[in-house]
């Protein structure tokens, strides 16, 4: 790794708690009732609870140890932003939209259970996100608490994440130039990932001309991040990443590799990398995990 293995090391290590301490929350948050909601409430831990990388909620922990923000309320909008993208999953493998049978090294939940339960548990994990959020527990501040609900309402709805869903349905039936790619991916994949850094800024009242720098190093990473998906889904092991791979260049859509090739797509993204850590050089060692967190993005297999 670019940072030296000790980094990465430590953020592994930081990661596995993280990504322990979500499924706990989720298994709290999950709790299966003795009713007819039953079999709605094990289709969202189905999907929630293992597996993934839970770099969203190991992001927020990174950004909030920039200013001394309790890992309490780092971890409660970790698991908010996991309820919001673990129902996008559920919804992007549907028929209607990517139609797939694995996710996660696991059936999808319209195939562990049937659609109208996955579409009912995705939209439940979309509400759970934002009683999350705006409960004392995530912080003492109402007014913090309804700018987090502002923030991922606008990261995640048409202005965010699922109108970036929508240009990747587009993506299917039209040429997209790179410029167009950039801005779906910014959208789609971008979004949530800036949030979580967002977050951070929201929770440590820092003012808005004070966050330029963290939001420059979200948007580098977001985008590397997704160059670094199409590169896997290219080169990558299916069995690693837990999903079918290659089903872009099946579908006709381009991608950052198919704009670019191989070789300069990935050089993009460590460019993006080196960008992304510049924006942090006012920053000590408080910022390392969020160093190593960009490095990782590169470098994994999955």
């Amino acid at each position: 790794m670019t940072e030296g293995g000790g980094a990465v090391t430590d953020m592994l290590a930081r990661a596995r708690d993280v990504a322990a301490q979500i499924d706990k929350g989720f298994d709290r948050l999950l709790a299966v009732p003795d009713d007819a909601r039953a079999r709605l409430y094990e289709a969202m831990r189905h999907a929630a609870i293992g597996g993934g990388k839970r770099l969203r909620p190991l992001l927020v922990q990174a950004a909030c140890d920039l200013f001394h923000i309790s890992r309490e309320s780092a971890l409660r909008v970790g698991l908010a932003i996991e309820c919001i993208h673990v129902y996008s999953l559920i919804h992007d493998d549907l028929p209607a939209m990517d139609d797939d049978d694995m996710r996660r090294g696991k059936p999808t939940v319209h195939k562990a259970f049937d659609e109208a339960t996955a579409i009912l548990a995705g939209d439940c994990l979309h509400d759970l996100a934002f009683e999350v959020l705006a409960d004392e527990e995530t912080h003492p501040d109402p007014f913090v608490r309804i700018e987090l609900v502002k923030a991922l309402a606008t990261c995640s709805g048409p202005a965010g994440m699922a109108g970036g869903q929508m240009m990747d349905l587009e993506a299917e039936r039209t040429r997209f130039d790179l410029a167009t790619v950039t801005r779906l991916q910014n959208l789609k994949t971008g979004a949530l990932i800036c949030f979580c850094v967002e977050a951070a800024a929201i929770m440590a009242r820092l003012p808005q001309e004070a966050r330029t720098g963290l939001h420059g190093y979200a948007r580098d990473i977001g985008l590397a991040f997704q160059i670094a998906d199409d590169l896997l889904d290219v080169e990558g092991d299916a069995a690693l990443a837990g999903k079918a791979l290659g089903k872009d260049a099946a579908a006709g859509k381009e991608t950052f590799v198919s704009l670019l090739g191989v070789e300069a797509a990935r050089e993009r993204a460590h460019m993006l990398v080196d960008q992304a850590k510049d924006h942090l050089r006012t920053h000590g060692a408080e910022a390392d995990l969020l160093r190593a967190i960009a490095d990782y993005i590169v470098e994994r297999d999955r």
